[in-house]
């Protein structure tokens, strides 16, 4: 559910109609509803009630945008994060550095001490060496860091192999068979509280049974840890859930995520820790556009709108699809094809569409924008930066500038010997 609809004739976000929006900032921008981030938060919240302890942490890299986190902190939301960038703005948003997650392959020594300097809550550890490097780091600072082993427990999510990530050929965690072995040698080192593990399968997922299968393998891992000696008080669980981009889309609601893992962890006496992301921010958002032409073709038309590839890159990462809508529709409809500015084939937001009936000048929106858009826009062709603008009830705020060309070249240099 969200809070795009249609009121007179006319796309509305909550009780602003997305053309005053337009008219304001103008094109392509991205338009937020305040009121969806903060009910989906809860639901997914809900959902989980029948879990004992709990810990959320929204998955900034889904949208990372500073008020959204804001609208998070105050559902009481802790972080994952996979950056030092993305620590910053979870603090700057107002997250309490005991309720960040810090995951990721690739944590520079730097980002480890930053984070130890921040007193983050958890480090989600990805190989061996690793481990030995932070628990050296927080002995030098007289601490000790929170950590869990990530594990690859070697099933498919069957979700796209882009966003699959725990497959054996996948890059991250360890095979959850030599877990226990490393998990032996990180746990005494002074510096580091070995409290637990992590499994993360991947994104957009359909179906339960995947989980379902990963946790039990986690489950089968716990026992093994703890017949060994280790205490365990923790795992992260991670992300995943999928959200509905076309109409007939069905995949598991939180409340029967939760149900599986209440069922499945029943005897497992640990905190578990959820990365939500793309459930919670993917309907909450949709990229505003407006059409430039509308050009014959040797088929059907091509719609020609001025948002492109770097303002919504999935179409050209993952050929995903978003439902295009105008903002006033008039009833009728048409076969198109919609693309966008970029000087590449790859910018085509969908071929052979049947879509709402538009003609240059019209604003139209592409849907479940929320999740993904902005956070992986680009300055390719040297077009400006899209702004975000969060609405909340009738009054709405731009919430990230557009950034222009020219602002992007006075951070460029000529050397004196050209």
């Amino acid at each position: 559910m969200d809070d795009f609809h249609y009121r007179d004739g006319e796309l509305y976000v909550e009780d602003v109609p997305v053309a005053a929006i337009a008219a304001a900032v103008g094109t392509p921008v991205y338009i937020y509803s305040q009121a969806t981030f903060a009910r989906h938060a809860r639901v997914f919240r809900e959902g989980m009630a029948a879990i004992p302890h709990v810990h959320l942490a929204y998955a900034i890299k889904a949208n990372p945008n500073i008020a959204v986190l804001r609208v998070l902190a105050n559902q009481g939301y802790g972080a994952d994060v996979v950056s030092g960038g993305e620590m910053r703005r979870a603090l700057a948003a107002g997250m309490s550095a005991a309720d960040i997650v810090f995951s990721g392959v690739g944590k520079t020594v730097a980002e480890l001490r930053d984070a130890l300097a921040a007193g983050i809550g958890q480090f989600n550890l990805e190989l061996e060496e690793e481990g030995v490097v932070l628990a050296r780091l927080a002995h030098d600072r007289g601490v000790r860091a929170p950590a869990v082993l990530r594990v690859n427990p070697d099933v498919d999510a069957g979700t796209h192999a882009k966003i699959s990530t725990g497959k054996a050929e996948n890059k991250f965690g360890v095979p959850i068979s030599e877990a226990r072995a490393i998990f032996d040698r990180l746990a005494p080192l002074p510096g580091l509280d070995l409290r637990g593990v992590a499994i993360h399968i991947g994104s957009q997922l359909q179906s339960l049974a995947p989980l379902e299968r990963a946790y039990a393998r986690v489950g089968e891992l716990v026992a093994e840890l703890r017949a060994a000696g280790h205490v365990i008080t923790h795992v992260d669980l991670g992300g995943g859930l999928g959200v509905p981009y076309r109409t007939d889309d069905v995949f598991p609601s939180p409340a029967e995520l939760g149900a599986m893992v209440a069922r499945v962890t029943a005897d497992w006496d640990v905190t578990l820790m959820f990365e939500p992301g793309r459930v919670i921010a993917g309907n909450a958002g949709v990229l505003a556009t407006k059409v430039v032409w509308v050009k014959p073709g040797v088929g059907d038309p091509w719609v020609i709108v001025d948002a492109a590839m770097n303002d919504l890159a999935r179409p050209a990462l993952y050929d995903a699809f978003h439902d295009f809508a105008a903002v006033r529709p008039s009833g009728e409809r048409m076969s198109a094809n919609i693309a966008g500015p970029v000087c590449e084939s790859g910018d085509t937001f969908a071929k052979n569409r049947d879509i709402d009936a538009v003609a240059s000048g019209d604003l139209a929106v592409f849907r479940t924008a929320g999740a993904y858009g902005a956070t992986m826009a680009s300055t390719y062709n040297s077009r400006a930066l899209v702004p975000e603008v969060l609405v909340c009830g009738d009054k709405f705020a731009v919430v990230a500038d557009r950034i222009d060309p020219g602002t992007i070249m006075a951070a460029e240099r000529v050397p004196d010997w050209l």
